[in-house]
């Protein structure tokens, strides 16, 4: 493929690209799970060089093998040179990221353990280290002229124009039930002050330590205790010279070291802490560590066997834990880089009631303003209903609240998650330009928006407001601007928006209908765009930063062979629920559909995630051209965006709180009830199918809505929620050990005795997400209660996303025969 294809106008490439011959395509299940073979390898890792001159990013041919890896490729800026690069050439371009200093000339980088600038003016690297050591996470200081980083476990300062190394930092991993306590090591460091240095060691700890310095300077002055040696101590003085000389010396030495800074005391880590990352302020007198701290009693984690191994035996590997078993948690030392004094950052939450102690809370690391001297942080409860942004004074490690969202089911939304700034594109906390107010998201008025408030105190000012959601969040360079990927047009599509950094109204900047990820050029004049449409693969395109300008297409993933079939842009209808709410669900209708056939409800996985709206599906593409395959064989198949998907607002995410299978089952039974009224299903020929949470909502209808559903196919299915993790599972049900009767309406395996109509279970041996026990503990409960009408196929490589085309193929003909053999 010459570069010159990719500069096609974008109107005439996309014409060209959906006007191809549609007759040659096979509408076969052995066709369309070929996956990336048949729809191509989304891009990803996009980045664009220092100087806005190349752009860089990760793909692979849809000609590929699947389990290659990703090769790396450029283009120019014009859209011109499309290549692959040679490893070697992959091999010496930074990595996505890195600090850039506060000239934004300048960036900084760890790669393969050693730390490397780039100029952006001329895009050269220089290398600062080349060590065995593993050098990571560097940083600018604020005079541009040092930077940080980790080596060892501890942070280190380095001169860009001397190389001067200082270490900042003397952390001590928790000693082993063998290795000597931390009172000797305190020892050693005295008894190195010279003969007195054994007084020190005999005292034990840092303190004996730096008390036998003291007595090595001082020497014979001190009294031994006995007055008659005192008399002659004093008697020698008088008589000798050499004596008076050798006191003057001690004298001298003594005044020198009282002079001298302390030795930094080190920072021994207790049994069960983990220091996870070092951050120093920006006036570098101290390192707030973040200490992850593992549970007094370890949570038990589960076995997940590999069945088919090179050695032909059965190999065990470590899984995860279940919900409700107890988690780590995070906090924040702040380090004296001059003494090594350690104060522990107080959040300053105390449980209900008050008395019981401090509320268990995980913390980021601080957020410092643009002059330095300010920082906040990101707590969470562990219980996961408050969030805070914290105010830091890091010298005394004391926090007042700027504001905290509560919601009594669980705080969340498009970008809640996590305890800092995020990665990528997208930060969801930070400064604005004044340095006086801070900027986050929040789903006060029901819909995740963007916010400000005041250093000083006061209540958060909205910068955003309306029915739709605030995706993600980027500022400008110079934070007069703010780039948000959002929903305000409508909620089945994703645009890139710019907006006044104080506030102000939405521009829009794309135009296409359908989903843009974007990633801005350093120079902020441009930006690429991985852009999808409901049957359009996602791939890059150029776009010059200013609203509705042309883009010039950079990518052509799929394989030529999926032109050939006429995709649908599918209708997206509202269906009224029980309960009088219009749900969203996509519509595939037969173009000759007759009265009084079958239908098939699609329900989506990974419970909060939409996917009724104008873009491709990374996540289910293949259920959508399945659609397609049913549609030819006669059936209506909705595809619904039940209670509990995102894209809605609050109240949509939390309606399932506490009763998974609940409002979001009701969705999928009223779905069905939708076609047979508005479009003459047969009521008796209904059937439903999904992976994951799909394949839970699967169970949940087959078990207790068997009047509606005459067949279900449930793939990698949760039947007990208190079988999953704690991260998802704890924000909705809270705990199985205190909210137990959550747990039991949630769950499949107690309602089995209702099933009626024909199930299929279908599982990866190896997933180790919905993990294989679940499957095999539902089975046990069918073969108890004497259910026949079930099967269940197994996948022995299969992890939780397949990944052979073979085994797609195998589970999605055994979905067509239980379809076909239930429902016709």
């Amino acid at each position: 493929m010459t570069p010159k294809s990719f500069l096609i106008p974008c109107s005439l490439a996309l014409f060209l690209f959906q006007a191809r011959p549609a007759e040659k395509f096979a509408l076969t299940i052995d066709n369309i799970m070929r996956g990336p073979a048949l729809v191509g390898y989304e891009p990803a890792q996009v980045r664009w060089s220092a100087d806005s001159k190349h752009i860089y990013f990760q793909w692979k041919q849809a000609t590929d093998k699947e389990d290659a890896p990703m090769d790396t490729y450029t283009v120019n800026r014009d859209g011109s040179g499309l290549r692959k690069l040679t490893d070697a050439e992959a091999r010496d371009l930074p990595p996505a990221g890195g600090d850039i200093s506060k000239d934004k000339r300048y960036t900084v980088f760890s790669q393969n353990g050693d730390i490397f600038i780039q100029d952006a003016t001329d895009a050269k690297l220089r290398q600062i280290t080349k060590t065995t050591d593993v050098e990571s996470n560097p940083h600018f200081l604020p005079d541009g002229k040092r930077i940080s980083y980790v080596r060892g476990g501890n942070l280190y300062v380095q001169s860009l124009e001397t190389g001067f190394l200082e270490q900042m930092t003397d952390i001590v991993a928790a000693a082993s039930d063998t290795a000597a306590p931390t009172a000797g090591a305190g020892g050693g460091r005295g008894g190195r002050g010279g003969q007195g240095g054994g007084r020190g060691g005999q005292g034990g700890g840092q303190g004996g330590g730096r008390g036998g310095r003291g007595d090595a300077a001082a020497g014979g002055e001190q009294s031994t205790g006995s007055a008659s040696q005192d008399a002659l101590r004093k008697e020698q003085k008088e008589l000798f010279e050499t004596v008076r000389e050798r006191a003057a010396q001690r004298e001298e030495t003594a005044a020198k070291t009282k002079n001298q800074p302390p030795k930094r005391k080190p920072f021994t880590l207790q049994a069960r802490q983990t220091a996870m990352a070092l951050q120093l302020t920006p006036d570098a007198k101290y390192v707030i560590a973040t200490i992850s701290e593992t549970p007094a009693v370890a949570a038990k984690s589960t076995i997940v066997p590999t069945w088919i191994t090179d050695t032909g035996y059965v190999e065990d590997s470590t899984g995860r834990s279940n919900v409700g078993e107890a988690q780590n948690v995070t906090k924040l030392a702040i380090i004296d880089v001059v003494t090594g004094n350690v104060t522990w950052v107080d959040h300053g939450q105390k449980a209900n009631p008050p008395a019981t102690g401090d509320r268990e809370v995980n913390l980021g690391q601080p957020v410092w303003s643009e002059d330095g001297t300010k920082a906040f942080v990101v707590a969470r409860s562990t219980d996961f209903k408050d969030r805070w942004l914290l105010a830091l004074d890091p010298a005394t490690g004391k926090t007042r609240v700027l504001a905290n969202q509560h919601d009594d089911a669980w705080v969340g939304g498009p970008v809640s998650g996590g305890f800092g700034p995020g990665g990528g594109n997208s930060v969801q906390f930070g400064w604005l330009k004044n340095d006086r107010e801070v900027y986050f998201v929040s789903e006060k008025t029901g819909y995740q928006h963007l916010y400000a408030v005041s250093w000083d105190g006061g209540e958060p000012r909205a910068l955003t407001s309306g029915n739709w959601e605030v995706i993600t969040v980027r500022q400008s360079r110079d934070k007069s601007k703010f780039y948000l990927t959002a929903s305000q047009d409508s909620p089945f599509e994703n645009h890139l928006y710019v907006m006044d950094g104080e506030r102000g109204a939405l521009t829009r900047v794309t135009q296409a209908a359908g989903k843009h990820t974007t990633t801005l050029s350093p120079d902020e004049s441009a930006f690429v765009d991985l852009y999808s449409y409901t049957n359009k693969p996602p791939d890059l395109f150029l776009q010059e930063n200013r609203p509705q300008a042309p883009q010039t297409r950079l990518t052509t993933s799929p394989s030529p062979e999926f032109a050939q079939y006429p995709w649908l842009d599918v209708p997206i209808v509202m269906f009224t629920a029980r309960d009088g709410v219009k749900v969203p669900a996509r519509l595939f209708k037969p173009a000759n559909l007759k009265k009084g056939g079958p239908a098939v409800v699609f329900v989506h996985g990974a419970g909060y995630l939409q996917n009724v709206d104008k873009w491709w599906s990374s996540n289910y593409y293949r259920e959508y051209m399945f659609s397609h395959l049913l549609m030819e064989r006669g059936y209506v198949v909705i595809d619904v965006d039940y209670r509990g998907s995102a894209g809605y607002g609050r109240d949509w995410r939390t309606a399932v709180y506490q009763h998974m299978g609940g409002k979001d089952l009701d969705d999928a039974v009223d779905a069905a009830k939708y076609v047979v009224k508005e479009h003459g299903v047969d009521a008796r020929k209904i059937g439903i199918y999904g992976g994951s949470y799909g394949g839970f909502l699967t169970l949940m209808a087959m078990f207790t809505a068997g009047d509606t559903f005459s067949a279900g196919a449930a793939l990698r299915p949760v039947s007990d929620w208190a079988m999953y993790n704690h991260g998802y599972t704890a924000e909705i049900l809270n705990l199985p050990q205190s909210d137990a009767e959550a747990y039991r309406r949630s769950s499949p395996i107690y309602f089995a005795e209702g099933l009626k109509g024909a199930l299929l279970i279908c599982h990866g041996m190896v997933d180790n997400n919905v993990e294989f026990a679940d499957t095999i503990r539902l089975v046990e409960r069918l073969i108890e209660l004497r259910k026949e009408n079930w099967q269940l196929a197994v996948f022995p490589v299969e992890s939780h996303g397949f990944v052979k085309p073979a085994s797609w193929a195998d589970e999605y003909k055994r979905i067509l025969g239980l379809f076909e053999k239930n429902l016709k």
